[in-house]
């Protein structure tokens, strides 16, 4: 599931100031090492922390990648979950309610990359003129939080070739074989009305409700 809610909001915002430019300007950026690759518009910088709370009172080793371009803020933190004995849920609820903290949610939907499954969602904080669009992945033994937000001025188009550019290793999963095989035979009516019973992005996705 690539990201259609973000994408679909784009498209009603009829988004296509700049995007060409934008566009020619971003390049994939591959780190094999943290499994996961993403595109930036120019060189991201990189912050190793040794002690990045992952969980109140649980410090995980975690490598920041940010970069402020275009009046938006693009980051993806991969916190190391190796030894640390983290629970996936546990990680995604606190970490929602950080950053879902004094915004409105404007959509939230299971989200999927190849076998890889998380959580997407929005933010609006209309007092600051900003929107933050966020996806959470636990896999690899990490904790990936990959977030853009525009700020006022901003341009929707770089948040959402952002996080459409996440990619993981193909081979990598992170449910078993029976999770998967429970999410497909609960969209009955398949994708948006398509290949019954479908592949969705998990439990609730709601193109699978769609005609």
């Amino acid at each position: 599931m690539r990201l259609i809610a973000f994408v679909l909001a784009a498209v009603v915002a009829g988004i296509v100031s700049g995007a060409a430019v934008a566009q020619a300007q971003w390049k994939e950026y591959g780190y094999a090492n943290q499994g996961f690759g993403i595109a930036w518009p120019a060189d991201p910088n990189i912050q190793e922390v040794e002690k990045f709370e992952a969980l109140p009172g649980k410090m995980v080793p975690a490598t920041i990648y940010s970069l402020d371009y275009n009046k938006s803020l693009l980051k993806v933190t991969v916190m190391d979950g190796r030894d640390a004995n983290l629970n996936e849920d546990e990680l995604v609820r606190y970490h929602v309610g950080k950053l879902t903290q004094g915004g409105q949610v404007t959509f939230d939907y299971p989200h999927r990359i190849y076998r890889i499954y998380g959580r997407q969602m929005s933010i609006a904080r209309p007092d600051q003129g900003s929107v933050t669009q966020v996806v959470f992945f636990y896999a690899n033994e990490r904790f990936y939080l990959v977030e853009s937000t525009r700020n006022r001025g901003g341009e929707d188009f770089d948040l959402i070739k952002f996080q459409q550019s996440l990619t993981f290793d193909r081979n990598v999963k992170n449910r078993t074989e029976q999770q998967m095989a429970a999410m497909k035979a609960a969209c009955t009516r398949g994708v948006a009305g398509k290949d019954a019973p479908g592949n969705p992005a998990g439990i609730g996705d709601p193109r699978c409700g769609a005609d």
